[in-house]
């Protein structure tokens, strides 16, 4: 995919998730309650460190974009709309995008991490555990410490040659778990 393509995607993405958001608010939808998260099962490779608590689990629905480098495909980018997994109405709360960077759409907060520890499962991108490299603002993702991304469907880049630029966007779903210090 080119970059325009990626940017016109990127960018009906974020229209998307704002206009959810916005039409949620005009309506007179209240956002859900924040009552604490159901727990996650995650495989004992992918534990958070003690000392932190589960504060939110969001559904991913997106691509991994790839990229052909060399005569290989190799990830240039996710891109995923993330809704409250206790929302009926899926209503976006964050975009999650290359860095890789998640950002709140409901208050702007975001969160970057570096993946510390992969899972790898068949047929499927690999869960992971992500450690927090940087936060910004004071919502939702103010002081996150660790991600982990699990539930983890299709994402796997294409098994074929590739030639030149080429790029591909193979879609996936992942549920993403979001930790803070425990107080």
């Amino acid at each position: 995919m080119k970059l325009a393509k990626r940017l016109v995607l990127t960018t009906t993405a974020l229209a998307a998730a704002t206009a959810g958001t916005l039409l949620g608010t005009t309506a007179g939808h209240a956002a859900p309650a924040q009552s604490a998260p159901a727990a996650v099962h995650a495989p004992a490779a992918l534990k958070v460190p003690d000392g932190n608590r589960l504060t939110g689990v969001f559904a991913a629905r997106g691509v991994q974009t790839y990229t052909c480098t060399d005569g290989v495909w190799k990830l240039l980018e996710p891109a995923a709309t993330l809704s409250d997994k206790r929302d009926r109405a899926h209503r976006p709360v964050a975009l999650h995008s290359r860095g890789p960077v998640w950002v709140s759409t409901v208050d702007g907060s975001a969160v970057n991490a570096a993946a510390a520890v992969s899972s790898p499962k068949a047929g499927t991108i690999p869960e992971l555990l992500l450690k927090t490299t940087a936060t910004r603002g004071t919502g939702v993702f103010a002081d996150v410490t660790y991600i982990q991304r699990l539930d983890t469907t299709g994402g796997v880049a294409p098994a074929t040659a590739c030639a030149g630029t080429d790029q591909v966007s193979v879609p996936y779903t992942a549920t993403y778990a979001f930790y803070k210090p425990a107080k």
